[in-house]
């Protein structure tokens, strides 16, 4: 007897699996405000790129980072932190 199900039998099936992460920090427009400062003495050619921020849009600011600077998520998240660890200060 036929089974119309048996040619899918052998068939890999492929699963994707979107991960979204959300970001691991909170800014305000003050401490982004100091942040984007670190990061424009870093990255020197984001100084014509809009690095505008609204609170709750971390996930989008770390995209668009990311875009920019051409490094992965935990790379742009690491950064942040550590801007943030010490806002006042001149390291980055």
């Amino acid at each position: 007897m036929w089974n119309p199900y048996a040619p899918l039998i052998n068939f890999p099936i492929f699963v994707v699996k979107l991960q979204y992460t959300m970001a691991s920090f909170t800014l305000t427009p003050e401490t982004w405000t100091k942040v984007k400062i670190k990061f424009l003495r870093k990255y020197r050619d984001l100084a014509k790129e809009n690095l505008s921020f609204s609170p709750g849009q971390e996930d989008q600011l770390v995209e668009q980072l990311m875009g920019l600077v051409k490094r992965n998520r935990e790379y742009v998240e690491f950064t942040i932190k550590k801007a943030l660890a010490d806002p006042d200060g001149n390291r980055l």
